[in-house]
Formats: structure tokens, sequence, C-alpha cells
């Protein structure tokens, strides 16, 4: 069923709930107010329901409102201590997200209408193309990537017949710039974990963390 916009309200009140209870938690750690191992225990459990409480708002408002939240919950630090230099003066982003093709006739769809609207492609050239992209998913998927960038086809994944995976972001630190194309062939070859300055991950396994965590 679709979510009512009382719905939305209602998990937009949990999260500032969620909210309050972490700064709170916070504050009474920081005063001292509790012993400093079940301190840390309330600020983990409360970060980890603030989390939980922002992507129950998150989904319920592109549901109703084809809107997104600009929030990540980021992980606490790279895959392995940090052991790069402590001034970076030259970074590296590695980004992955995985995509499940839920509707390939919506996806088919979508990028015959990007060849329809595409003003260079016109009269045989046109028709093939349109021809290729209706009829072979390979083709469709090229369509799409190739006209829409990355954090577009994330916040209207739906549109394109595509549901949400896990997904991850590296900031890494490099010595210096490297030769224009040289890394092109391999772009993911040379990520060293222990020059990792932070990463953001979202995945569905916090949600059942979480709920465990809860019970």
């Amino acid at each position: 069923m679709q979510p009512t916009a009382a719905e939305v309200r209602a998990a937009a009140d949990a999260l500032k709930n969620a909210i309050d209870r972490h700064l709170e938690a916070i504050e009474r750690r920081a005063t001292g107010q509790a012993a400093e191992a079940d301190a840390e225990a309330d600020v983990y459990t409360a970060f980890n329901e603030m989390a939980a409480a922002g992507e129950v708002y998150d989904e319920l408002l592109y549901d109703v409102y084809d809107e997104v939240t600009p929030f990540e919950v980021p992980a606490t630090e790279g895959p392995t201590g940090y052991a790069g230099p402590e001034r970076p003066e030259y970074l590296s982003v590695f980004m992955r997200r995985d995509y499940v093709v839920v509707d390939p006739r919506r996806l088919r769809g979508q990028a015959q209408r990007v060849t329809e609207l595409d003003p260079e492609t016109t009269g045989a050239e046109a028709a093939d193309v349109r021809e290729a992209a209706g009829g072979s998913l390979h083709a469709a998927l090229g369509v799409i990537f190739g006209e829409f960038d990355p954090d577009e086809i994330a916040t209207r994944h739906k549109e394109f017949g595509l549901e949400e995976g896990d997904a991850t972001l590296w900031v890494a630190a490099g010595d210096e710039p490297v030769e224009p194309g040289e890394w092109l062939a391999a772009p993911f070859e040379a990520v060293d974990p222990e020059r990792v300055i932070c990463r953001f991950d979202i995945s569905d396994a916090f949600d059942e963390e979480d709920l465990g965590s809860l019970r």
C-alpha cells in the first residue's frame, strides 16, 4: 500500500526524537553523569536508533513526495587504521553502487525516450538506436548510464526500473597527481586501505543489525 502523508509526518517526528536522544546521550557522557562504559553504550544505541529512524523517514519521504534527504550514515573509520600523510594534498575517491534490475520494461522504455529526445540522432541512425535500446537490456543500460550522472540515477532509480543495493564511497590520500589516463585501465586496482581517510556505507545489513540490538 502507498504510504500516507501522516506516516511521513510520524517518521519525521520519530527522527526528531531520535536526534534528541542521541544528543542527550552524548551530553550525559560529556558531563560524566553515567559510568564511562554505560555512557558509551547509550551513545552507540542512540546512534543506531537515529540511523534507523533516518532511513525510515528517507524512504517514506521518497515514496510519498518523490524527495530525498541529504543524509548518509558514515562508517566510523576506514577498513584499517589510517597510515597516510597527515596533510594529504592529493585525493582519490572510490565509489560503488549496486542495483537490481526489477522492471526491465520500464528500463527499456526510459532508454527509448532518451534516444527519441536526442537531437543528434536522426533518421535511420535514431531508429537503430531506439530499436537496440528497446530490445536489449545491455543497450538500454548503456543509454541510461550514458545520459544520466550517477547521483541522478541514485535519486531516480525507481523511474528506471532499478532497486538499490549496497553502496560505498571511499576517500583515500595519494602521494601526487598521476598522469592523465594512467589508471583508467584498472581504476580500482590501487586502493590502499591504510590510506583511506574516511568512508561512507549504505546497506540493508545495518537495518538487520539495528533490529537485533533493539530486541
